[in-house]
């Protein structure tokens, strides 16, 4: 099967800041910066990414858990009216996953959080500026640009795993990295699959090519965000000159899997 030349320059565009994004979170592992404060840091704002965060569906702007229950709850009485009953199904089933997500680094919180200290809530949970950057962002281009807006929001959402895939890394280490890598591995399946399925379906949009040229700079501003978001996170273990370097490719892409894709043969 001959890949599609537009999919493949889109993917040339991303996959340079997807390996941005996994090294910021491979430098952190071995970084001086790194201490248990900065480790509840960031389980913590992922935590807050699981359940309140952006998401990229049409339901979920009040957070990827509570406000797909609300909605769920709200179109109910639509369900094979105005929304197919399968559509309902992918979304209850995507609101269980998610809050497997959140469970899974809330307990590793938990886990290592100082005695005495009180367990993680939801209802506790705060963002942090780059998130609320680029959350603003993302929907702004929902706003202006419609379906080529979702795509691209749904194209970036994740970072081709790049949390997950560094975190996964650490299998078999003792102690909080195992956690972590554990923690990880729950969610890496679910959001590497969505994602395949996400860019896949792109081919299924007959874009033409002044909407490809316009995804090509929605992706490139969300994933810069992304990056400076990742990396606030992590308590800045990239520093602003060589998130420049990313930025002007100087980085190895990833190397993007058509094959589970989809897309090759």
């Amino acid at each position: 099967m001959a890949i599609d030349a537009r999919l493949q320059r889109l993917i040339a565009v991303v996959a340079p800041y997807w390996a941005g994004e996994g090294e910021v979170v491979r430098t952190y592992w071995t970084s001086p910066k790194r201490t248990r404060e900065t480790d509840l840091l960031w389980l913590e704002r992922q935590s807050f990414k699981e359940f309140w965060g952006s998401g990229v569906g049409k339901y979920d702007r009040g957070g990827v858990f509570l406000g797909v229950a609300k909605s769920v709850v709200a179109n109910a009485d639509k369900i094979d009216v105005t929304i197919d009953r399968h559509e309902m199904l992918d979304i209850v089933e995507g609101l269980k996953a998610e809050f497997m997500h959140y469970c899974a680094f809330a307990d590793v919180h938990d886990e290592i959080r100082p005695a005495g200290t009180p367990r993680l809530n939801p209802q506790g949970l705060k963002s942090w500026p780059e998130d609320d950057v680029l959350t603003a962002l993302r929907y702004r281009h929902q706003d202006q640009h419609g379906d080529i807006g979702m795509r691209a929001c749904k194209l970036t959402e994740g970072g081709y795993c790049g949390l997950f895939r560094e975190g996964m890394a650490m299998r078999g280490k003792p102690g909080i990295d195992g956690k972590i890598a554990e923690a990880c591995a729950v969610v890496h399946d679910d959001e590497f699959v969505h994602m395949m399925g996400g860019i896949a379906n792109i081919l299924n949009e007959d874009l033409d090519n002044a909407n490809w040229k316009l995804l090509g700079e929605l992706v490139t501003a969300q994933m810069q965000l992304r990056i400076h978001m990742r990396n606030a996170q992590f308590s800045l273990p990239l520093s602003e000159a060589r998130i420049a370097a990313i930025f002007r490719g100087e980085i190895e892409p990833i190397a993007f899997d058509y094959k589970r894709a989809g897309l090759a043969a």
